[in-house]
């Protein structure tokens, strides 16, 4: 989408949500309705220091002149409407529960029990939860992978033209684009494939919300046809966190399924103060956008370069395109740190504790860094002196060997749908019994948030090594009934 006329400037300068609250804040009101703390006169002393007067008199519910967010009308509606022509959609919804509610909503609006859905294995857990609401069966394509970063890619047109052929009544393909850490497949052949099977494209595009709005990154997934993208909004631009969008286009979807599905998985009582920071990020980055994603990126070489000439470390670069990896988001930041000895893991203790450091996501031979609007060039150098630092102390002849996490690119085979396997009965044994009977659990280090286990699945032993080096080494692994990993919830066989 081009962000040209004058008009469209006038239009998103507006911010209808964020003008009505303001009114609403200033306006006296005798208020018997929710929330309880009466626009902060009810506020405990502790979180009244913390946060202050001014954010608990705009906490407001669905009052006449905001709207509601699942009939919306009045300043909802316009707020939405403004961010579907900001981001090149036909239709945008608000999201306050994160786009893993997007994601759900998006598997629940194109798929019933029993269809089938493509869905690449380095998928976020929000797509499993999708299929065990929906009751969709998964077709799992394996991604590329790059054993030299230990890093999923992305799905190729070729593999997905294969699954096409060989299930000719798949109801929906999803993508992840991008992935993690930044890596984009070939959007382009991708949806011209799924396209020609008439099925829609439903994408996770949760890391690319800044897409759009500068043309040194990789294209939107909508500007490339995609018909649903999920989007963050707050994990690269500015809104609140938990504060997303889905968007839509075309027609290969009703929007009517999308609504209703979205009633299933939002709150009836969202924050309007997560949805009026949706609506100051569209206005941002509408009038603003070009000139902020310049700074970043201009942070984001500074990094790459500077950190390249730090002996023994390596960052993640795309130096020509091939099968999974065709574009790079250069706001991501992958530094490779096996030639130090340590692992990612170790790193972000040492940074956090150490040197005021913190990275978005430790892996065992890497780390990724978001470098987004918010950034300075203060935070770029603190980085690279972080890494100096850490260059001066630790360091290795030979990289050392860590369990490579390859296996979640080959699973075995499923023997229950994740819907089954989440309602079968289902025991708890001790986690070396587990393996070659079926997962009653959704298990994975978070973040990135792709389950090594899925409810469903048949458990490895390859799998069970890699949960275990990931908690030794300090990892967190999320849903296990048995934080300590010494038992395991299986299916009853």
């Amino acid at each position: 989408m081009t962000i040209s006329s004058d008009s469209f400037f006038a239009r998103q300068d507006t911010t209808p949500l964020i003008d009505v609250l303001t009114t609403l804040k200033n306006k006296p009101d005798a208020a018997f309705y929710v929330p309880g703390h009466k626009r902060g006169q009810g506020i405990s002393d502790p979180l009244l220091s913390l946060l202050g007067e001014t954010v608990f008199q705009a906490d407001l519910p669905e009052l006449p002149e905001l709207g509601n967010l699942f009939a919306p009308d009045e300043a909802v509606a316009k707020a939405q409407i403004l961010a579907s022509e900001a981001f090149g959609a036909d239709q945008t919804w608000f999201l306050v529960n994160g786009s893993t509610c997007g994601i759900i909503a998006a598997i629940v609006a194109t798929c019933g029990p029993g269809d089938k859905v493509i869905v690449p294995r380095n998928a976020h857990q929000s797509v499993i939860m999708g299929l065990i609401v929906s009751g969709a069966v998964p077709i799992f394509l394996n991604p590329e992978y790059d054993p030299t970063w230990d890093l999923a890619l992305s799905i190729t047109p070729k593999a997905l033209e294969a699954a096409l052929k060989e299930h000719s009544d798949v109801k929906a393909v999803l993508l992840v684009y991008p992935t993690y850490h930044g890596v984009c497949g070939d959007i382009e052949s991708i949806v011209a494939i799924t396209h020609r099977y008439n099925i829609p494209l439903l994408v996770d595009e949760a890391h690319g919300a800044h897409f759009n709005f500068h043309k040194a990154l990789p294209p939107s997934a909508l500007s490339m046809g995609a018909d649903l993208s999920v989007q963050s909004t707050h994990k690269v631009l500015s809104a609140m966190t938990q504060a997303s969008m889905l968007h839509l286009q075309g027609d290969r979807i009703d929007p009517q399924r999308v609504s209703q599905a979205l009633q299933l998985v939002q709150s009836t009582s969202p924050s309007y103060l997560l949805l009026a920071s949706l609506d100051g990020a569209r206005q941002q980055m509408a009038l603003q956008g070009e000139r902020l994603l310049t700074q970043t990126i201009e942070l984001s070489k500074l990094a790459v370069e500077k950190i390249k000439e730090i002996n023994k470390l390596s960052v993640l670069e795309l130096k020509e395109k091939r099968p999974g990896f065709h574009d790079l988001d250069i706001t991501r930041l992958t530094v490779n740190v096996t030639g130090l000895g340590i692992t990612g893991l170790e790193v972000d203790d040492i940074f956090r504790e150490k040197l005021e450091v913190t990275a978005e996501l430790p892996m065992l031979s890497h780390l990724a860094f978001i470098i987004s609007i918010g950034n300075t060039k203060q935070d770029i150098y603190k980085l690279i002196d972080a890494f100096t630092n850490l260059n001066n102390y630790f360091f290795s002849s030979s990289n050392c060997l860590f369990s490579s996490s390859s296996h979640l690119l080959n699973p075995s085979p499923w023997k229950l749908s994740p819907r089954d396997a989440f309602f079968s009965p289902k025991k708890s044994v001790k986690i070396e019994q587990s393996i070659g009977k079926i997962s009653g659990e959704l298990i994975c280090p978070y973040p990135p948030g792709i389950p090594v286990l899925m409810p469903g699945e048949m458990i490895t032993s390859e799998a069970i090594t890699y949960l275990r080096q990931i908690q030794q080494l300090g990892g967190m692994i999320s849903g296990c009934t048995d934080t300590t990993l010494k038992k395991i919830n299986v299916v009853i066989d």
